[in-house]
């Protein structure tokens, strides 16, 4: 990392989604509307850290994991925090969020990035991304429907074909 980068990468680590006080913080809606425990959360938004600074670091664009894509989504609603903090103060730029506009060459343009960035990633942080976050770009473009439930309304199970979940 250059000088600059080092100093970006601290920013970010510094960085603090959840405020002082508040009775519902960032990280405990993303655990909430995802299913995930305290500790998962935590490491999603540690990846969520590390995909913001290959975003801005690279020269080529980059393609988040769905978990990381989830912390972006939600920070993207708080949108002080995001524009304002993060993006104006701590990135010192702004970090716009693409979404796919569908189709076979879309779909191919992001596993493209997708790759770029799980290998950027281990050049940059000296590891593999971790897998249960970060899935092969097969599991992570496949044939994937999510759809966002009331869990106090419906039950959900999982297919017996389908496998285990996150």
């Amino acid at each position: 990392m250059t000088t600059e980068e080092s100093k970006l990468h601290e920013r970010i680590l510094a960085y603090e989604f959840d405020r002082a006080g508040s009775v519902f913080p960032f990280s405990s809606r993303l655990a909430r509307e995802n299913g995930w425990s305290r500790g998962y959360t935590a490491r999603v938004i540690t990846e969520y850290r590390r995909f913001v600074f290959l975003a801005v670091t690279g020269r080529h664009p980059v393609s988040p994991s769905d978990d990381v894509d989830q912390a972006w989504h939600l920070h993207l609603v708080y949108t002080q925090s995001y524009w304002k903090e993060f993006c104006g103060e701590t990135l010192k730029r702004p970090l716009h969020h693409a979404p796919t506009e569908g189709g076979p060459a879309e779909r191919d343009k992001f596993v493209r990035w997708y790759r770029h960035t799980l290998e950027r990633y281990r050049a940059v942080f000296g590891a593999n991304a971790p897998g249960d976050i970060w899935p092969n770009p097969e599991d992570r473009f496949g044939n994937v429907q999510f759809q966002r439930v009331n869990l106090q309304r419906v039950w959900v199970v999982t297919k017996p074909w389908a496998g285990g979940g996150s």
